[in-house]
């Protein structure tokens, strides 16, 4: 396999957790996002939106994070990501998407980018809107994950999914822009577990080929 990414995406390092839990080796085709090279002709023939990551498994071609770490669920199945029963797999999937739906979109490059370059706003304005988006929705995490008896050591029980998988690179990004933790302990608790495993260290953004 191939994967189109980039070291400080969190897209890109969710799919890389989820390789890494699956034990599938791959190769990085690597991007830089800061320099537009997601925008080159050659890549938008594979992206036509020039995102990344992009995952490429022979003749196949993948995009969107969400639906690489589930097609990788359906070809690996084991360990799974997702739980067996449909109401787990349904409270999993609505905590990957708290993060990868209403937190990640509003804070990403582009959305930086725009604030930054089209409506003017200076380092600390950007900071403030990037924290808020944060904070807003991991409060409600937060509430969401404290308050279940599901929740074990990790988002869902006592082993990793695709929650988790989502939720450690939005933790791991937030501390760009120095978000204090400290009103999230469940969130701080599941995040430290999680980079207690080597799959989750190993995709780390400051462990990539690519880091600066």
């Amino acid at each position: 396999m191939k994967l189109h990414g980039y070291y400080r995406s969190s897209a890109s390092f969710r799919v890389r957790i989820a390789l890494n839990l699956k034990g599938i080796e791959y190769q990085d085709v690597l991007h830089h996002l800061r320099k537009d090279e997601q925008r080159a002709p050659d890549y938008l023939k594979l992206h036509p939106q020039g995102f990344v990551p992009l995952l490429e498994d022979g003749d196949e071609l993948l995009l969107q994070s969400m639906a690489i770490i589930e097609y990788l669920d359906e070809t690996h199945p084991f360990p799974p990501l997702l739980p067996g029963h449909p109401g787990d797999r349904a409270r999993v999937r609505a905590i990957a998407q708290m993060v990868s739906c209403d937190i990640h979109p509003v804070d990403n490059l582009r959305v930086l980018r725009y604030l930054r370059k089209e409506l003017g706003q200076d380092e600390a304005g950007v900071q403030r809107w990037y924290n808020h988006w944060i904070a807003e929705g991991f409060q409600a995490l937060e509430t969401f994950l404290g308050e279940s008896e599901q929740t074990g050591r990790f988002c869902h029980g006592d082993e990793p999914s695709l929650a988790d998988v989502c939720l450690v690179p939005q933790v791991v990004n937030s501390q760009n822009f120095k978000l204090d933790l400290a009103p999230y302990p469940t969130i701080r608790r599941i995040s430290e577990a999680c980079l207690g495993l080597a799959a989750f260290e190993r995709a780390l953004p400051k462990n990539q080929p690519d880091a600066e």
